[in-house]
């Protein structure tokens, strides 16, 4: 026995994900804490590098993925569901949309709220332009690194697990959305290299918001004068505290507990967001939250294209706000696609991408709106006071809230709420880094998220020290420009496996196959004039379907063909399935099951149908391995039903012929 098969009692680890992760991990680690100032011109280089070279291909990958999402929505891929085709949500609809609301909160727009919108509006990208353009401009650029495209972002990634995880009953994990590709090299090096890659780009891209987090609580704390200024051991304090509530809360099973927490804090933001809106100038915010969507509408596409390549003296706009937050969203999208994928089992592709692309984009825009006019409106008022702190990020929305009424009671607030977001953030992140280094994995040693929690901390103290916000920054972009590929190819690998899955499930049966004759007319009449009951459904499965599957099994078995008969589920609601079993391949199986179905009450009220007269009806359905449920068969006789299963064997065999099925004939047990 390995000493890896040793260990494997006590970790859930995948060693060929964690360890290359931990050795990149541990690098960085090494160089920041040996090596600080050659760490930040390594770093500061390669951000250069990146973002002079490649900018545009982070403006073209963000926009491919907003049209790749809309074609997918409006065209017929948008009817596919994210499971089985019997699959209902398992959330309800205005439930799921407050989910997804409730993802488009966090720590950034916390900081950035203020500072951005304020930051535009200070230093202007055009000369010239009057206060109330330079309001304008500065509301529409965040707007825009604020809307669509992040979520186009997440939303991809999102799509793919929930797409391959739900529909095919794999692991969530974004290796297994390029089985299309890669076939069964999903399992291998490449595979496993895919999510390091992914692994490596969550964990800095939760180390980045950290970062920002730690930062914006020093500020608050000087604001409400618990500390006299920020120090190194300020932050350093500040990201131990929080990352080992995160840590506890992650080990000691009160996830219930923090899911409260979580909502509470939800409630919170959105009364403070509240607050700014009545306390400040409220009818303008809201006459300006219109115009700033028309104007952000209005200009998607030429901002969706913009890499101000006739206009260089604004490449440093460019490369340190757009191109800086499309490689924040990327390194970020693996955490929150993992949130929006779990919570999306049973919904539409199109149901999906509307909900995505609307939902968190909308209140991101109303709350850059409130927190952002508010502050431009602040700052003409007191001639300036929140421009002249546009090199301190972090403290802007203290100084923001100061200009306001009950300043000491919402800058307390505010703390409280960013110290949440980074206990739920961390402790979020810690399941969702466990999951991808265990392959997929939901069950984890408690010391494997205290490693995580200590590995999360020990980064973002060390790029702190070592340069700051600019050396998070940087180090988001050398993580997240790998990963863009990934998703860009990614992309194509859900399209691929969107068309076979069109092809696949719309394939329609032979007409040569077809069981229906003249015969048996008037039993079949009978039947109709019945209203199905549980009773009828469970005698047609054990009196028809068991003795029609056993007959066809020993005929097979004369022609070598090894088939098997077992009756399963509950006694009132029974399941028979035949079943042959294939050596390379997913087996084939024909089953009946009972389905309950609800009766519309112009058919129980109709005396043109005679005997129905319940609310529900019981009736014995085909479905089969692959995930599809047929038809109902409770007209057949056994030899009809016998002709089905063969005509169903038939279509399994040549689409077993086709090279583009093998998606769907592989099975996830091997």
């Amino acid at each position: 026995m390995s000493t890896w098969e040793k260990l494997k009692k006590y970790t859930s680890f995948d060693p060929g994900i964690t360890l290359p992760s931990i050795i990149i991990i541990f690098t960085v680690v090494f160089g920041c804490a040996a090596f600080p100032e050659i760490t930040e011109t390594y770093l500061t280089q390669a951000r250069h590098w990146i973002t002079s070279s490649t900018g545009w291909l982070f403006i073209l990958g963000a926009s491919f993925f907003v049209i790749f999402l809309l074609i997918l929505c409006v065209s017929n891929l948008g009817n596919i569901r994210l499971g089985n085709d019997d699959d209902e949500p398992e959330h309800s609809f205005f439930s799921w949309l407050a989910m997804l609301f409730a993802a488009g909160m966090g720590i950034g727009l916390m900081f950035f709220g203020v500072a951005e919108p304020i930051s535009h509006f200070a230093q202007p990208l055009h000369a010239g332009l009057s206060v109330n353009d330079q309001a304008k401009t500065a509301m529409l650029n965040t707007f825009f690194h604020w809307g669509i495209h992040a979520w186009a972002i997440y939303g991809v990634l999102g799509l793919a697990l929930a797409y391959f995880g739900f529909r095919y009953h794999v692991p969530l994990t974004v290796r297994r959305a390029f089985f299309p590709i890669l076939k069964d090299k999903v399992n291998g090096p490449i595979g496993r290299f895919i999510d390091v890659v992914a692994l490596s780009c969550t964990i800095f891209g939760i180390t980045t918001t950290l970062g920002y987090g730690a930062l914006q609580l020093a500020a608050g704390f000087k604001e409400i004068h618990l500390i006299d200024s920020v120090q190194p051991s300020t932050l350093v304090l500040i990201i131990l505290v929080c990352t080992s509530c995160s840590i506890l809360s992650a080990i000691s099973g009160v996830s219930k507990g923090v899911r409260y927490l979580s909502e509470i804090n939800l409630l919170l933001a959105f009364g403070l967001m509240l607050f700014v809106l009545l306390a400040g100038p409220t009818v303008f915010t809201l006459n300006a939250f219109t115009e700033n969507l028309g104007a952000y509408i209005a200009n998607l596409v030429p901002l969706s294209f913009r890499t101000f390549a006739y206009d260089p003296q604004n490449e440093g706009w460019f490369t340190s706000w757009t191109v800086m937050y499309w490689a924040w969203w990327i390194t970020w999208s693996p955490f929150v696609g993992m949130f929006i994928a779990k919570i999306s089992k049973g919904r539409t592709i199109r149901e999906f991408i509307l909900g995505v692309l609307l939902v968190p984009t909308v209140f991101n825009l109303l709350w850059m709106t409130v927190f952002g006019n508010t502050a431009i409106w602040v700052d003409l008022t007191h001639k300036g006071i929140l421009s002249g702190l546009t090199g301190q990020t972090e403290s802007m929305l203290f100084a923001f809230l100061h200009q306001l009424p009950f300043s000491q009671i919402t800058s307390f607030l505010s703390i409280v709420v960013i110290t949440l977001f980074f206990v739920t953030s961390a402790d979020s992140g810690i399941f969702v880094v466990n999951g991808i280094a265990s392959s997929g994995g939901t069950q984890f040693p408690r010391w494997q998220s205290i490693l995580w929690g200590a590995v999360l901390a020990a980064l973002a103290i060390l790029l702190l020290y070592t340069g700051g916000l600019d050396a998070l920054q940087a180090m988001n972009m050398v993580m997240a420009l790998p990963f863009l590929l990934i998703l860009l190819l990614l992309c194509f690998c859900l399209f691929k496996g969107l068309l076979v899955d069109e092809d696949y499930f719309g394939r329609g049966l032979s007409a040569c196959t077809s069981y229906w004759t003249g015969s048996a007319w008037q039993d079949r009449l009978h039947s109709m004039a019945i209203s199905p009951d549980l009773n009828h459904a469970r005698d047609f499965i054990r009196n028809t379907a068991v003795p029609a599957f056993k007959e066809l099994a020993q005929e097979m078995e004369n022609y070598g063909v090894k088939a098997t008969v077992k009756m399963n589920g509950p006694y009132n609601m029974p399941r028979a399935e035949f079943t042959i079993v294939q050596s390379t391949m997913r087996n084939f199986t024909y089953g009946v099951m009972c389905q309950e179905t609800d009766v519309s009450e112009f058919a129980t009220e109709n005396p043109a149908m005679p005997q129905i007269n319940r609310e529900v009806m019981y009736v014995p359905v085909s479905y089969f391995a692959d995930g599809r449920i047929g038809y109902p068969v409770r007209y057949m006789k056994k030899e009809e039903l016998i002709v089905d299963v063969l005509r169903q064997y038939d279509r399994f065999t040549k689409l077993a012929t086709d090279k583009r099925h093998r998606l769907f004939l592989f099975d996830p047990e091997d």
